[in-house]
């Protein structure tokens, strides 16, 4: 069984590399590599590698750190010299095996299939499928597959790749037979698979039908690939079978494949070395690079990430998908320019999609850029030809934005339009609430909203602060007083809750605890005009603080 990469691994540094004084570099790349730093790790790893002191030890975390960056020359040289020592290594051999199918060695590939703890039961029966296919053995090919489809689990998986076998070979019918399920029985509907069946159909002047299939299958997942296909059979393009077209790309498909079934289920390193090996066999599997994007994103890998998907092409269907995702991740690594320019620019070039727009008003929206992100969604919303259920986040989103900038009544109405949408949806309900509080109008249709929202969310603390805040507004102090320290307990380090249940324990005369309140939001870093008015608070009191803005706490009756 294939263990993951370091992580039940100790930093203890074995005797022969403590002998060799290897210790300081080896420790280093060991750290670097638990923290998925794997850039830095690599460059350690050459040095030891360089000084020519690698135990195997070294080597075998070598192989791994140089597959997981992509580099399977280096990857295969730590292998070989790994081999040469006589210990066995799975990763090592792994590696080996990617080498010799990128390059074509097939009589190499086939014995190391033979070993069935190099790849896996899975794997090493789709790429023994795939290797004879190399070989110009067809029937060879789908005898390897009908063996794998008798393995449990494996039969749909086994027979999607001898469907795409037969494709490849021109056996369109034979495809066909397999993907409809007439040959062997029904078989899940992926997105690869949908469109690998598409362009079988449309071989067989079956347009209309892929067509079908096609609208199906969008109506599920809304795939860029899938849509981009269904719009040119719409425009009687030429079309024909590119999906697989030679046995190398089969073989990134089986890696891809692998790595798609893992992700999410084992370790998050071992599902990029398989994602790894299909694109070092097909550098434009764009799935492969998607998926290869994500997995480095989620270990916080920003830069990797950035640069894997930044080889997605340009006029590949998923490009913008690819630089919405892009945009994220620079984000997320707090490159806020860049990441709106990335954005700014996929509205230039991809103006007719609406994905595009909603994510830049996302971003704008994040980056509390209200103005500008109002704008986005209503380019997306005006894109919309008929509304349904799953629309109303851009009104809400909008909605957000306007009442950001002070254009409340159109703000209401983008939030309401959501609930008609969404009826239940519980953030809109506590927007929507709060911010008829904060208006002071239709306070007890506040209340009900609010009330609802935390039926549906009850650990919520933003929503609870929305109950006992409209409660206060009310004028039910007591009432509030529950509702304030329950949202305080769901969320003990947020300034604005905190503030809430001191001007709460204030008004009910509990005026040591609301100073204390307040004194512990000063300490959560509250927004600067936030932290002149709760240290106004703690000079001269609530009462005063109320007087001078010419309001009071709460309100006697709400304002229809």
């Amino acid at each position: 069984m294939l263990r993951p990469l370091l992580l039940a691994a100790t930093l203890m540094l074995p005797a022969a590399a403590q002998a060799q004084g290897v210790a300081g570099p080896y420790l280093a790349a060991r750290i670097a590599g638990y923290s998925n730093d794997y850039d830095a790790a690599a460059r350690y790893y050459d040095d030891l590698l360089a000084a020519d002191q690698a135990t195997p030890q070294v080597l075998e975390n070598a192989v791994i750190i140089y597959a997981v960056m992509g580099d399977f020359d280096r990857a295969n040289d730590a292998a070989e010299r790994l081999r040469a020592s006589d210990l066995p290594s799975q990763f090592g051999d792994a590696a080996r095996l990617v080498t010799f199918l990128r390059d074509g060695d097939m009589v190499q590939a086939s014995d190391m299939l033979d070993d069935p703890t190099v790849g896996g039961a899975l794997l090493n029966g789709l790429l023994r499928g795939w290797v004879a296919a190399a070989e110009g053995d067809i029937p060879g090919a789908e005898a390897a597959l009908d063996d794998l489809a008798g393995r449990r689990g494996f039969e749909t998986i086994a027979r999607q790749q001898q469907a795409y076998i037969r494709a490849m070979a021109g056996n369109f019918q034979g495809a066909q037979e397999i993907l409809s399920g007439d040959a062997f029985g029904p078989l899940n509907l992926t997105t690869r698979s949908a469109f690998a069946h598409a362009q079988v159909l449309i071989e067989l002047d079956r347009r209309d039908d892929a067509l079908q299939l096609l609208a199906s299958a969008n109506a599920a997942g809304n795939s860029p690939m899938l849509q981009d296909l269904a719009g040119r059979i719409a425009a009687d393009e030429a079309i024909s079978w590119d999906f697989i077209t030679a046995p190398v790309q089969g073989m990134a498909e089986s890696y891809f494949t692998l790595a798609a079934i893992l992700a999410g289920e084992t370790s998050p390193t071992f599902t990029l070395l398989n994602a790894r090996a299909a694109t070092a066999l097909q550098p434009d599997h764009v799935d492969a690079l998607i998926l290869v994007g994500e997995l480095l994103e989620s270990q916080g890998q920003y830069d990797l990430a950035s640069d894997v998907l930044a080889q997605v092409p340009r006029d590949d269907p998923s490009f913008f998908g690819a630089e919405i995702t892009r945009a994220e991740i620079l984000l997320a690594d707090g490159r806020d320019d860049a990441s709106v320019e990335v954005l700014r620019a996929l509205t230039r070039s991809h103006p007719d999609e609406q994905a595009v727009w909603t994510a830049y008003g996302d971003v704008l929206r994040r980056l509390e850029r209200f103005e500008l992100s109002a704008d986005a969604y209503d380019r997306a919303i005006a894109m919309i030809e008929e509304d349904t259920p799953r629309d109303w986040f851009l009104y809400y989103a909008r909605g957000i934005s306007r009442e950001r900038t002070g254009t409340w009544d159109p703000a209401e109405a983008d939030f309401r339009r959501a609930l008609e949408l969404n009826p239940d949806q519980p953030l809109v309900l506590n927007y929507l609430g709060y911010g008829l509080v904060e208006q002071r109008i239709k306070l007890d249709e506040a209340l009900g909203m609010i009330e609802r929202a935390v039926e549906a969310r009850p650990e919520d603390g933003y929503i609870t602060d929305s109950l006992g805040w409209v409660l206060y507004r009310l004028g039910r102090y007591d009432e509030a007083i529950a509702p304030m320290e329950r949202a305080v307990e769901l969320r003990p380090l947020d300034p604005i809750i905190n503030d809430h249940l001191g001007d709460v324990y204030w008004t009910v005369d509990r005026k040591l605890e609301a100073e204390f309140q307040w004194r512990r939001a000063l300490s959560l870093d509250p927004e600067e005009v936030d932290e002149t008015r709760i240290r106004k608070k703690l000079d001269v009191g609530l009462d005063a603080v109320l007087e001078e803005e010419g309001g009071k706490g709460g309100i006697e009756a709400a304002e229809e």
